[in-house]
């Protein structure tokens, strides 16, 4: 029985890493063919998959769903977190795909880790360890790879593609260690789903949901579908679900996927170039994540 619900945790969160990496794909379909604003994109993904989550952890808990909203300092939490944790992921990593492609973008998001790593080393004011030193080194030579092939002298992708990555890996960072106190009281659906919420209605300030901009037809409708139900809440929710099997540094591993299939989707099926060296990069940055969920032997 434990084997089995050890396998059945795998494939969920393989799923999960899977159509995050296709989602990122679809969306560069969607900008850089269809001319669809990431504004627009971010705005309608953030409302739309924060009411179905937010139905889904109706559906199991009732009406504690709306408690979170009774104490101030939750309030101001789900408030931060919506605002600079939702759209600070969101939109970067969008934003990141328009003006590059959606593996690098991916690959970039996933310095988040080691950038969570060095917060909590400056927070705890020690040095790091010599696990963490290698991790850190790994990712920033990955970077280096990625962004410019070895050549001091120019970049391989644009600026704003490596702008927006980068802001994309903080914004996983704080989005990663803003909520974890909200996370322990309120469980990660409830936390999400309204933070999704309070982002998409925050952002709708900035583009409005009934703005629309770029070409529609009728196969956009199912790219649409897809990055909000199979990319954000089908995703999120097997990767919830795959942590009721597995350890937190198994999920992190097994979700490296993630930027594998964006890589792999975005090569075959929009002709991006991604060159030795860039896989190279790619594995290098994967490597932090390994390296840093590595438990310590126990003797």
């Amino acid at each position: 029985m434990a084997e089995k619900n050890r396998s059945k945790g795998i494939v969920l969160v393989l799923t999960a890493a899977l159509f995050w990496g296709i989602s990122g794909t679809v969306s560069q379909y969607l900008f850089q063919h269809l001319k669809i604003s990431t504004e627009w994109l971010t705005t309608v993904r953030l409302l739309s998959a924060g009411l179905l989550l937010t139905l889904i952890a109706y559906k199991r808990e009732g009406n504690r769903v709306f408690d979170i909203w009774r104490n101030k300092v939750d309030v101001v939490g789900i408030i931060i977190f919506g605002i600079v944790g939702m759209i600070g992921v969101q939109y970067t990593y969008l934003a990141a795909i328009k003006h590059g492609n959606a593996a690098t973008a991916t690959i970039l998001q996933y310095l988040g880790p080691a950038l969570v790593t060095g917060y909590f080393v400056l927070k705890a004011r020690r040095l790091p360890t010599r696990k963490e030193i290698i991790a850190i080194a790994f990712a920033l030579v990955g970077t280096f790879l990625l962004v410019t092939h070895g050549n001091l002298q120019s970049l391989s992708i644009s600026k704003e593609a490596f702008v927006w990555g980068i802001l994309s890996a903080f914004g996983l960072a704080f989005y990663t260690i803003q909520p974890i106190e909200l996370l322990k009281r309120w469980g990660s659906t409830i936390v999400v789903g309204w933070g999704m919420i309070v982002g998409g209605l925050v952002f709708s300030f900035v583009h409005p949901p009934w703005q629309f901009e770029g070409e529609w037809y009728f196969s956009t409708n199912f790219a649409f579908l897809f990055i909000v139900l199979c990319g954000t809440v089908l995703s999120f929710y097997s990767y919830l679900e795959s942590l009721k099997y597995l350890s937190a540094s198994e999920t992190s591993l097994l979700a490296c996927a993630e930027p594998l299939s964006a890589a792999f989707t975005a090569v075959v099926f929009l002709g991006v170039s991604f060159g030795w060296i860039d896989w190279v990069g790619t594995l290098l940055i994967l490597c932090t994540i390994f390296i840093l969920s590595k438990k310590k032997a126990t003797p």
